[in-house]
């Protein structure tokens, strides 16, 4: 092997690489220490160290699976219990382990080397900067196609637009800021998958590498601000982009600030053999293929094909969606006058346009803190109930027409399946009722007006109940801003 100081395209490194003499500078003792602890600690935040891992990735039943695996790894060595250890400065306890066992490692490394200790590390370096590019490139294109074909941050529903700024979760109030601009929420989607396929480039990766830095680190700082749970996972990738960046600070510094000409030096492995130099490219050229192209179409494919959305796709009863006040409310044939400090009587009820049942009470309801993972059947679909108080029930419902039969299912079982990290697949409503904090339940329905609906049944106290709900007429400020906006753009039009 020889080496080549300026990039070139890979085919011209070759007949070159003779003819350059390496000028690259010598190492100090004080880098060769650095770079040693450097090189273990990032190896061990990119590298992953665990057999299940990759037993997972060899036993994946799809493409997704496979692209999700790649993407997904974190290290995980300790948790720290508590609101630090999921937010605060506890959640970033893994990095401090990784930092201690390259401190180990270095000093032993330092010290099997003592007598004939190398002058530099260029090769080593080079190839940690590129598991670290291309780490960072597979994991914020997988970020940045959840916002390019909009699934992470759906447009408010109704049950979300009659929550009070206090019955909101601080995370929920950012995301739900994002979702209202959808065309916002691509252009970020946009801007990330652009910027992640940049870091497989060497010439682009120095660009990609601050859009990332940028954009990762705004993410992070606005998990911490609104407890969004992913703050580590985007700092990680912030920090990676400031280890890619810092080959070129010098550079950087000599230009700009010393006002003196920049001639950039790079180290780049010239391999003397064909079949290591093209095994190389197309192993790269496969990454950039498979991730760009191929896991872009299977999420496209998802969200518009498949359905596996954060939100409940099947509609609700036709032209019932809206806000309902509880007219009259029966349990055991008895009536409960309204009191907004009854831990029985319903308060409002909402049906969405989807499949979904809302009613209020004042009894704690122990709220969500999962950002919804997308998923394929409507009734895992958590993220209208996620980081919403207030005393709300939300169920998923079948509606059968004919007979005026609702079968609803409690979705308070999705939240505690994310919060345990169990994915247990539910084949149908019996074997979900298992898990179900409230077990599956049948009302029937009236509907003597269009805006009156009468519900009896037996709820999940064994109690009879008979509900009559009058809809409020309502128009939301922000869908009517929308629709006037629209209706304004296109008017001017003819």
């Amino acid at each position: 092997m020889s080496e080549i100081q300026i990039s070139q395209p890979l085919r011209k490194q070759r007949k070159k690489a003779e003819e350059v003499k390496p000028v690259l500078p010598l190492w100090a003792p004080w880098e060769r220490v650095l770079f040693r602890v450097a090189f273990l600690f990032f190896a061990i935040l990119i590298v992953p160290l665990t057999v299940e891992w990759y037993t997972k990735l060899f036993t994946v039943k799809s493409l997704f699976e496979f692209f999700s695996t790649l993407t997904g790894y974190r290290v995980d060595f300790v948790k720290i219990p508590g609101e630090s250890g999921r937010w605060g400065l506890f959640s970033y306890a893994n990095w401090g382990v990784a930092l201690l066992i390259a401190f180990v490692g270095a000093a032993v490394w330092t010290f099997a080397i003592r007598k004939k200790e190398r002058k530099e590390y260029n090769e080593l370096y080079y190839w940690i900067r590129t598991l670290a590019r291309y780490r960072i490139g597979i994991g914020i294109i997988a970020f940045g196609f959840l916002k390019l074909f909009p699934m992470q941050m759906p447009f408010p529903s109704i049950g979300n637009l009659e929550a009070t700024i206090g019955e909101y979760t601080a995370y929920k109030i950012y995301w739900q800021s994002v979702g209202v601009v959808i065309w916002y929420e691509i252009f970020l989607g946009f801007i990330e998958v652009f910027a992640g396929a940049l870091m497989f480039f060497r010439a682009t990766s120095v660009l990609g590498a601050v859009i990332n830095l940028g954009v990762l680190y705004n993410i992070a700082h606005a998990n911490h601000a609104y407890d969004g749970g992913v703050h580590v996972y985007s700092a990680y990738f912030s920090l990676l982009s400031a280890f890619v960046l810092a080959h070129e600070i010098p550079y950087v510094w000599k230009l700009l600030i010393k006002e003196q000409d920049v001639n950039p030096v790079e180290y780049v492995p010239v391999y003397r053999l064909n079949w290591v130099t093209y095994s190389l490219a197309g192993l790269k050229y496969a990454v950039v293929f498979g991730f760009v192209f191929v896991y872009g179409w299977i999420r496209y494919d998802m969200h518009y094909n498949q359905g596996r959305l954060k939100e409940p796709k099947t509609p609700g009863l036709a032209g019932a969606a809206g806000l309902y006040n509880v007219t009259e409310f029966k349990i055991n044939n008895k009536i409960l006058p309204y009191t907004p400090l009854d831990t029985v009587r319903w308060q409002r009820v909402i049906f969405e346009k989807f499949s979904t049942l809302i009613y209020e009470v004042n009894r704690p309801v122990s709220i969500s803190l999962a950002n919804g993972t997308p998923q394929t059947k409507d009734v895992d679909r958590s993220y209208e109930l996620a980081g919403i108080g207030g005393g709300r029930r939300f169920f998923y419902y079948d509606a059968d027409t004919s007979k005026n039969i609702l079968f609803l299912q409690d979705k308070n079982r999705v939240k505690n399946e994310e919060e345990s990290g169990s994915r247990a697949k539910k084949s149908d409503s019996k074997t979900a009722a298992k898990t179900d904090s409230i077990a599956p339940l049948t009302w029937h329905y009236q509907r003597p007006s269009k805006d009156r609906i009468i519900i009896s049944g037996i709820d999940d106290r064994k109690d009879s109940i008979y509900v009559v709900l009058d809809r409020v007429s309502k128009d939301y400020a922000l869908k009517k801003r929308r629709r006037d906006y629209y209706s304004e753009t296109i008017q001017s039009k003819f």
